[in-house]
């Protein structure tokens, strides 16, 4: 959008040079080139402001599982601000949506976790989490318990916190981090990482680290963890089939504490309420966000198993908290999210319809000569780009193949987001046929494109 024809978008380019600092960004080059404006949406739909039309296959950040547009969320929050705008929880103090919220959600989590720790996002979730794990264990008499263990390419926030349990070196070169007391083990990456081995073998090897690193660390030091059920920001990162059984396997075997981040797989998007239901997994504590309101404002929280309540219960103060915990206006509106989801059946609708029907329309992409792999769980999914299909080489890093795909994904329509040279996507839940149909013809067109400027 170098050159822009609507003089408005000249004006908010200037705006965004001269004042604002956009996450994730290299801001001498976007003031350069100058972002492009969205101004509206509607269902899976946006539009810039040049006119152009965009199928949203990535639902915002992950996060806009009922579609743009729902009036249900805007009067929600309507008449929240107009009862009551704001009040906060601390000094024993609370607000019925809040309060509302939490039971709501305690009625979908699996059994036996029904307390909600609220926050402003999955991060601050995140946060929450390191600090109340450490708390436990003091609490249960072994400070020492304090080293969280996480995983290589996983992602939990940008928070000082969040991005040291991430394993995203690029994050960790910035800020000195991570911060002590977190190491990080191998991702079950098959298809990037798997080399020579068979799936089933790698997932295994890979869940073997963990055992690895708790002994490595010392059962006494390790307090926790930390994994998304699927890799969301590293890729769509599925793990082999064999991957959960040996780790939960594994975790039985020891006393340290399992932290599911639900932020993206959480609300539906696998299918399932939440990716631990997925995968069949049963997690002591889950960090949760994004689909909990749809994006439409921001909220996130912690989820808590009950016997670790217990115990916190006899801890006198917890001294962690935020401005913005269970803030009125965001828990009215999760409540209108979760009972859109619930009455429509959404969930239901995207396991036995929407998600079976995107998966095989997919991976019809298999064929074309740039794809290596094409993956994918509910509604997420995969496309490895590659120069060799049988030995799955990547092309040069300064070919940047993934972003010259993703270019012309946004100069088509359609927005992919590139992860090195991995397309992902994660549309609205509501999507229907009709638009997968073209979100898939779409990126045909578009990896023919990149096929082509590649061999240029």
């Amino acid at each position: 959008m170098s050159n822009p024809n609507n003089p408005k978008t000249r004006e908010w380019q200037a705006m965004s040079r001269d004042h604002h600092l956009a996450p994730f960004s290299d801001f001498k080059q976007l003031g350069e080139k100058g972002p492009r404006i969205i101004t509206r949406a509607d269902g899976v739909y946006l539009w810039d402001s040049e006119g152009n039309k965009i199928l949203d296959a990535m639902a915002g950040l992950w996060c806009v599982a009922i579609g743009y547009g729902r009036k249900e969320l805007a009067d929600a929050a309507s008449r929240q601000m107009q009862e009551l705008p704001y009040y906060n929880l601390f000094f024993q103090t609370a607000t019925p949506p809040a309060l509302e919220l939490a039971k709501a959600i305690a009625e979908l989590t699996p059994a036996g976790m029904n307390h909600v720790f609220f926050t402003g996002s999955g991060s601050e979730g995140n946060d929450t989490m390191l600090r109340m794990v450490r708390h436990y264990w003091a609490l249960k008499g072994k400070p020492g318990k304090q080293v969280i263990i996480a995983r290589e390419n996983g992602y939990h926030g940008s928070t000082v916190a969040g991005a040291s349990l991430g394993g995203m070196k690029g994050m960790h070169e910035q800020g000195g981090l991570p911060i002590p007391g977190i190491v990080h083990i191998a991702q079950p990456y098959w298809f990037g990482e798997g080399g020579d081995m068979t799936p089933e073998a790698f997932g295994i090897w890979a869940a073997e680290q963990l055992e690895k690193k708790i002994l490595e660390v010392g059962e006494e030091n390790v307090a926790a963890f930390i994994a998304e059920p699927i890799q969301g920001a590293g890729g769509v990162i599925i793990p082999p089939d064999s991957y959960w059984p040996k780790v939960r396997e594994i975790l039985a075997r020891y006393e340290i504490l399992f932290v599911a981040d639900e932020v993206i797989c959480g609300f539906g998007r696998t299918g399932e309420w939440f990716g631990s239901d997925f995968f069949g997994n049963t997690p002591d504590m889950m960090t949760i966000a994004k689909g909990l309101t749809s994006g439409y404002v921001p909220m996130g929280g912690l989820v808590v198993r009950d016997e670790i309540v217990e115990v916190l219960n006899e801890g006198g103060d917890f001294n962690h908290g935020f401005t913005y915990s269970g803030h009125p206006v965001a828990a009215a509106v999760a409540l209108e999210n979760i009972r859109i989801l619930r009455e429509e059946k959404i969930v239901e609708r995207v396991k036995a319809e929407t998600a079976p029907y995107l998966q095989r329309r997919l991976r019809e992409l298999a064929d074309h000569p740039l794809v290596g792999e094409v993956r994918g769980i509910g509604m997420l999914g995969a496309i490895e780009l590659v120069k060799n299909k049988q030995t799955r080489e990547r092309y040069p890093s300064d070919k940047a193949a993934g972003m010259i795909c993703r270019g012309h994904c946004f100069d088509n329509g359609l927005i992919m987001r590139a992860v090195g040279d991995t397309m992902i996507i994660s549309p609205p839940l509501v999507i229907s046929q009709a638009e997968i149909d073209e979100l898939v013809e779409k990126a045909r067109h578009c990896l023919d494109l990149t096929a082509r400027a590649l061999l240029a």
